[in-house]
């Protein structure tokens, strides 16, 4: 994938509270790493979608997500998928993902 120049990206960020933010991340980490580039550990992972890049990472009370995409279409699919799956990793947890 051909990384755009950071002034070219929409940003979005959210934060999900959870306790255990580490098992987030490895769970969406291996889900998509099959499909996906990824890269990750207990504190942090960066998966690169086709249609833009998800960084998450432990943050106080939860877990920290940025996504990044080419534009504010792209960008809306992909805080969507990524929020759903977010959501379904999050077995026997009520996830509640708020961007921003």
């Amino acid at each position: 994938m051909k990384a755009l120049p950071e002034h070219d990206l929409k940003i979005a960020t959210a934060t999900a509270a959870t306790e255990n933010p580490s098992r987030l991340i490895n769970r969406l980490c291996k889900h998509w790493g099959h499909k996906f580039p990824v890269q990750h550990d207990e504190h942090k992972g960066e998966i690169q979608l086709p249609i833009g890049n998800c960084r998450l990472q432990v943050a106080e009370g939860g877990l920290q997500v940025v996504v990044e995409a080419a534009d504010a279409e792209q960008l809306q699919k992909l805080q969507q998928i990524v929020t759903d799956h977010l959501e379904r990793m999050a077995t026997g947890e009520a996830l509640s993902v708020t961007w921003q």
